[in-house]
């Protein structure tokens, strides 16, 4: 373990670096994936868009790290832009988790800044207005789909939990329950495999089918998928100490490492997927990596090295092959994945550094619960 946490320190101290000079060229700006090596502005151009979270919780992550003021002033201006994302309401959907679970509740975590736990509380509030009594679901996308259900969502339910404790009030947790066990039941497979999408019948909740969504087709196994399930499922326990939701996040888990084993821990875009092109995603390894850790955390002794190994091999598998921390660049982690059929493939995604951060500091144990 001593060799982890060398290993952790001395990328860390990297990656600080490189952040650092990114915000020297950031500035409020929000960003999501750089080409030719610079980022541009997401925030100006979709500040509803589902990624905007993620670089103030990495500058949050890197601050409760470092007591730097330079992380926690960027953090709060990208915060105090995500605040014209609410007045446009109707492009919001299930991903307001990541959007203020990572800069506002993030914020008021460690700074107790009233403002943050209001927007956290909107977020939560906007997220518990999607349940579909009848479904027992959280519906996740606009438009035309009122009965459909992502695995990403996931993730997005820990800002109900936090709502939940925040005010006394067992309504979000509720609602942040009854969805996971309807992900639980209806999009996990026997053999630790996810659906990425499952359709329900909005007024009576029957599951009418699932898609292959964001991986090869249906039926398929999409690893960014798989990762939303480790990770969010083992949060769920966290909250609420379910042994459905840790022995779910374990299958999952399972079956992911099983996979990962075959292509040197780094994952493939989808585990059933045609054998070529071979298409990887980093992102998906380093969702997975958290999440594999947390469950580390979770289970009793004899258990807990085998996830923590696989975690960790994840970030070691990463960390010799796919980095960049040359500071006059943009990004860190490449070769990650938007999706299976679309063009951002090998790519730089601020998520995946997020992830790398995350998972950095919890081999070194001085993470804090950002979700």
């Amino acid at each position: 373990m001593d060799n982890e946490k060398e290993l952790a320190q001395t990328l860390l101290q990297q990656v600080i670096t490189k952040i650092k000079a990114e915000i020297s060229r950031l500035d409020d700006q929000i960003p999501y994936i750089p080409v030719e090596g610079q980022y541009s502005d997401m925030g100006k151009k979709d500040i509803v868009w589902w990624t905007n979270g993620f670089w103030p919780g990495l500058l949050w992550l890197l601050y409760q790290q470092t007591h730097d003021e330079i992380f926690r002033q960027c953090a709060e201006k990208c915060e105090m832009r995500l605040d014209s994302a609410f007045d446009k309401f109707i492009g919001l959907h299930h991903d307001v988790g990541f959007m203020w679970q990572l800069s506002a509740v993030a914020d008021y975590r460690l700074t107790d800044n009233e403002r943050s736990q209001a927007r956290g509380l909107h977020a939560a509030t906007l997220l518990a207005g999607r349940y579909n009594p009848r479904g027992k679901f959280i519906r996740s996308w606009n438009h035309d789909r009122a009965g459909w259900v992502i695995i990403d969502s996931m993730m997005n339910i820990s800002i109900l939990y936090w709502a939940a404790q925040e005010l006394n009030d067992p309504r979000f947790k509720f609602i942040a329950t009854d969805h996971a066990d309807t992900v639980m039941n209806n999009l996990v497979r026997p053999d630790g495999s996810v659906a990425h999408i499952g359709v329900f019948d909005p007024n009576t909740g029957q599951l009418l089918e699932t898609l292959g969504g964001q991986g090869y087709e249906t039926g398929s196994s999409w690893s960014r998928g798989q990762a939303w399930a480790i990770y969010g499922f083992a949060l769920s326990y966290r909250h609420t100490k379910n042994n459905d939701y840790l022995n779910t996040a374990k299958r999952v888990a399972n079956y992911f490492i099983a996979n990962i084993v075959e292509t040197n821990y780094i994952p493939l875009v989808d585990f059933r997927a045609p054998q070529h092109p071979r298409l990887f995603d980093t992102s998906a390894g380093l969702c997975a990596a958290c999440g594999l850790l947390e469950i580390a955390r979770q289970v009793p002794k004899y258990e807990r090295d085998f996830y923590y190994q696989a975690g960790f091999r994840i970030i070691k598998a990463v960390a010799s092959e796919y980095l960049d921390l040359d500071p006059n660049t943009d990004g860190i982690v490449k070769g990650g994945a938007g999706a299976y059929h679309d063009n951002n493939h090998n790519v730089k995604l601020i998520y995946s550094d997020f992830y790398f951060i995350e998972a950095l500091l919890g081999l070194l144990s001085s993470d804090f619960l950002i979700w």
